[in-house]
């Protein structure tokens, strides 16, 4: 095992391309191909978790936050950050996080606070945008299952809760084998009319390159003609935010509590109650007010998120109710995001969750 194995994993899941901006996700400590003794698991990477990794023997620290945003200049030590980038570098230790990405696929962070609230019937609530891509190409009648199939296999054809979609039809392509060829079908030199299918099918941006060489990889032709457009289709299966509905509709103060108790705070910030049952619900893990609009747009009656500011409480107008449970609270579940991820891949291989608590707030 190699720290590239975790990275890629995880990157296929949640590529890097779905991060925010101002993300910093991806390796930020340390060598791919480093050889693995261990993984650590946290919300936070601190001087203290850095010690953890020591003393548990683990030389990769997997954490939702990134240690470095912008850029570091220096490292002298002067702060947290940079203390804590001195010590994994001086014990060999490296360093990834999965944020922004991991907020926008399902079976992330949001999807994990679904499953803390028992939502059901849960979609992203604001889908990604200039995510999704049309792939139309051309071949042979005899080899057009053929290649279908490959693209499939490649992730190529979901549309919403469906699989496998496609669209072909029949015509006529027409080519000339000019010198240093080797055609598949025609003679050099000769103008030739070949029955072709042209097949359409739609992917995300992020797996371009897997499913071009699933299909020059399935193709029979030398030389494969095909076309890429980008589509304005939002893209259902990745972006930020959930909704989802609970099975049996609680009364306002029924759900604060179950929100206090399902994540372990003694504090909810929340707007006035609007005395009606609660059964759709809107979340977003960590900084989630950008989403207030989509959430009342959606129809929840609730929106669980943190970091709302003192004037954007009133942005809820009696619509909504805010519930923001806590930046550390509404994430630190995502440490069992990744526990299960790495455990269902790599059963055998040591892998262990961070026993510091990293939440920089306290309530008194």
């Amino acid at each position: 095992m190699k720290v590239k194995d975790i990275a890629n994993y995880f990157e296929e899941l949640a590529p890097l391309s779905y991060q925010e901006s101002y993300d910093n996700a991806g390796l930020i400590v340390g060598n791919y191909n480093t050889e693995l003794n261990g993984v650590l698991i946290s919300l936070d990477v601190t001087e203290d978790v850095v010690d953890e990794a020591v003393e548990k023997g683990c030389n990769l620290i997997v954490a939702h936050h990134p240690v470095i945003f912008a850029g570091l200049k220096k490292l002298t030590g002067r702060n947290y950050v940079e203390r804590t980038v001195i010590k994994a570098i001086k014990n060999d230790i490296s360093i990834y996080a999965a944020h922004t990405n991991l907020d926008s696929v399902f079976g992330g962070v949001n999807s994990k606070i679904c499953e803390k609230i028992g939502l059901q019937d849960c979609r992203v609530l604001s889908p990604m945008k200039d995510e999704l891509m049309k792939l139309v190409c051309y071949i042979p009648v005899s080899s057009t299952e053929i290649v279908r199939k490959a693209l499939f296999e490649a992730g190529a054809g979901h549309i919403g809760n469906y699989d496998q979609c496609s669209y072909s039809g029949v015509g006529h392509g027409s080519f000339r084998a000019g010198e240093g060829t080797k055609p598949f079908i025609g003679e050099k030199g000769k103008l030739h009319i070949e029955e072709e299918s042209r097949l359409e099918t739609v992917f995300p941006r992020a797996k371009q390159s897997t499913i071009i060489r699933a299909l020059k990889n399935a193709h029979p032709y030398e030389e494969v003609a095909y076309d890429i457009y980008r589509l304005e289709n939002k893209y259902a299966f990745a972006g930020i935010g959930m909704i989802g509905k609970l099975e049996n509709p609680l009364d306002e103060k029924e759900f604060l509590q179950l929100l206090k108790n399902k994540f372990e705070t003694g504090l909810i910030k929340h707007t006035n109650l609007l005395g009606r049952k609660v059964s759709k619900v809107a979340v977003c893990g960590g900084t989630g007010s950008f989403l207030l609009r989509k959430a009342i747009s959606a129809g929840a009656d609730f929106f669980v998120s943190a970091d709302f500011k003192y004037h954007e409480y009133f942005d809820a107008e009696n619509k909504i109710v805010i519930a923001d449970i806590g930046h550390y609270e509404s994430e630190q579940y995502t440490k069992e995001v990744f526990y299960e991820l790495l455990t269902k891949k790599f059963p055998k291989f040591a892998t262990c969750l961070s026993e510091v608590k990293t939440n920089p707030v306290s309530y008194f």
